[in-house]
């Protein structure tokens, strides 16, 4: 990411740039992160408790190539299976998971590998989230597409011949509200079998409306299920509260979305224990919600300007292939989702193997779709995009890519009766 999007002294009155400080070094000047504010719902629910528990006693250190090896023999996948396949120990098998992996994927989803575009259509945000290119001190070009312009950009991405949407917005609910959002999934509903939503985290009756409006699913981030080092990243906004967030999945399927997709972004803390929360998070909602459709995605996080400040911890793509294995193995009947901050490459090679969506024809900037679709400049606006992605293949290369490698792509499954 350029250092644009990155802001400094010149950008800033005195008075902001006295409190970006004191944020970033003073964490008594904080809220606390684990408080409700007000307005935020808080539901009955012991899955966090549970996830939790198992992940604050994950030692993976002590298992042995023993404990691999009895994982992918077992027919079902435990708790403890999975925690071996997350192991160090397992790297050594990473060729086995993969076989194993592929049985599973194939039995569950034959070769079909699913397709879906995003559409970020604001990019303001009031949160201080050190890695994240929307962060309100960033000094990018902030943008709200109005509803012709929505309409729009959602006239090209279906005449590309995409089926499936999935709509993004800055987390500011003062420039992109609810009734806003809802707005935006009745126009997709017009041109889209499937709608999606990653927005900020709402209450159980926004989440229903936003259903009534034509959402199908919500898509949520946690980051990183690590409290401690979430509270080091999260340093202003109603991002900050961590169990608020954690909540946000079941509080959708309270209001009656169809399905929820989970996701740590791995690299800003251990990512073994992050990958470990995600499916957990995803195995006890399941099982709480059996009707519900779940799917996982796996992002890692991209290279940017302020590294010395999050202290990542890189996953490389070994590990990677490693966590999606193991998802799959454990997981059998849940989607996965391989973005495009990876490379074409791993994604081609993933989904024969673990994963069954990836995104096509994908921008991150704000009301640029008609000139990325066409290779055109126009006079439209446009806003800076959240991150930088590496796989830029529109939904025809990804099909015909697809397709030449035996897969089956599917842009929609799903009938409403």
């Amino acid at each position: 990411m350029e250092n644009q999007f990155f802001v400094d002294s010149e950008y800033l009155s005195k008075e902001a740039l006295e409190r970006k400080h004191r944020l970033e070094t003073d964490p008594s000047f904080r809220k606390n992160h684990m408080e409700y504010l007000p307005g935020m719902e808080q539901i009955d629910s012991n899955v966090c408790s549970e996830v939790m528990g198992q992940v604050q006693t994950y030692d993976y250190e002590k298992y042995t190539a023993k404990d691999v090896r009895a994982a992918l023999e077992h027919a079902t996948c435990t708790v403890e299976d999975f925690k071996a396949l997350l192991s160090p120990a397992a790297e050594p098998f990473l060729e086995q998971m993969a076989e194993r992996a592929r049985l599973e994927t194939g039995k569950h989803f034959g070769n079909t590998v699913y397709l879906f575009t995003p559409l970020y259509i604001a990019n303001y945000c009031e949160n201080y989230c050190v890695y994240c290119g929307f962060n309100c001190y960033n000094h990018i070009s902030r943008m709200k597409l109005s509803m012709e312009q929505i309409e729009h950009e959602m006239q090209v991405i279906a005449d590309s011949g995409m089926e499936e949407i999935l709509i993004l917005t800055g987390e500011s609910r003062s420039k992109s509200d609810v009734a806003y959002i809802g707005e935006a999934c009745k126009l997709a509903r017009k041109y889209f079998r499937m709608v999606g939503l990653e927005i900020y985290p709402v209450n159980t009756e926004e989440y229903r409306y936003l259903h009534e409006c034509g959402a199908d699913y919500v898509t949520v981030f946690q980051e990183t299920y690590d409290a401690k080092k979430y509270e080091t990243l999260h340093l202003a906004g109603h991002k900050r509260v961590w169990p608020y967030r954690f909540d946000a999945q079941e509080r959708a399927l309270m209001g009656g979305m169809r399905g929820v997709a989970f996701s740590a972004l791995l690299g800003l803390s251990d990512f073994r224990k992050d990958a470990l929360a995600s499916a957990l998070h995803v195995y006890y909602l399941q099982r709480k919600y059996p009707h519900a459709e779940m799917s996982l995605s796996c992002p890692r996080l991209r290279p940017i300007i302020n590294n010395d400040k999050i202290n990542p911890l890189d996953v490389h793509e070994k590990q990677l292939c490693q966590i999606l294995c193991a998802y799959r193995i454990f997981l059998p009947f849940v989607g996965i989702t391989v973005s495009s901050r990876e490379s074409a490459e791993f994604r081609n090679g993933i989904v024969k193997i673990a994963a069954t969506k990836v995104s096509a024809g994908v921008s991150t900037g704000i009301g640029d779709h008609e000139s990325k679709y066409s290779g055109k400049e126009t006079d439209c606006k446009q806003g800076d995009e959240q991150f930088e992605i590496d796989d830029s293949r529109s939904l025809e290369k990804m099909y015909q890519d697809m397709s030449g490698e035996g897969l089956q792509p599917v842009l929609n499954d799903y009938l409403y009766v």
